[in-house]
């Protein structure tokens, strides 16, 4: 059963080259199962990232791993979690590391990607926007305001014009190399 659930969860995960069923059949025990564990996963990190000081870097990111494998019950050798990322995959660890990284601003629209791994932060419109509504969504000013709600704006490049402004985002990069 188990073997069974981490092949469902893999393929559900799209670590498979093996075609999806049919989207509008009955969904199975297992790729329920492995979609509630996606979710579950995804929750947690979202609820668990702010607890990992320094936010925004690389080592808040091995924290949250860290913690996740010692409430897995594995050990705090090398091996024990070495065999704990191997487990959860390249694949759902992607996954996992962008809502880490990632911040949604609702009421500005905005999304926040700050991986440390990366050597720009990007921000891109919410929702789609088109035209007048994506270059108000990129405004700068708006743009600023997001990177200091979510306490970046210390990290990040200040002079704006070191900022790229592109067709559907703006990059902008780290003040200092990744931490």
């Amino acid at each position: 059963m188990l073997q069974q659930f981490a092949v469902g969860a893999g393929r559900m995960a799209g670590m498979s080259d093996t075609p999806h069923p049919d989207p509008m059949a009955e969904p199975s025990a297992l790729a329920l199962q492995a979609t509630l564990v996606d979710f579950a996963l995804a929750e947690l990190v979202r609820q668990q990232r702010q607890s990992f000081q320094p936010l925004w870097s690389r080592e808040s990111w091995a924290k949250l791993l860290i913690w996740l494998a010692l409430n897995c019950g594995c050990g705090t050798d090398t091996a024990s979690l070495e065999a704990f990322a191997a487990a959860i995959g390249p694949s759902q660890t992607a996954r996992m590391r962008r809502q880490f990284f990632e911040r949604q601003l609702e009421d500005l629209n905005l999304i926040v990607l700050a991986d440390p791994a990366e050597q720009q932060v990007l921000v891109w419109p919410l929702g789609p926007a088109i035209g007048a509504d994506a270059a108000h969504d990129l405004a700068l000013d708006r743009v600023a305001a997001a990177l200091a709600r979510v306490g970046l704006d210390d990290q990040l490049v200040a002079d704006r014009s070191c900022w790229q402004s592109l067709e559907a985002l703006v990059a902008v990069p780290w003040s200092s190399p990744c931490s």
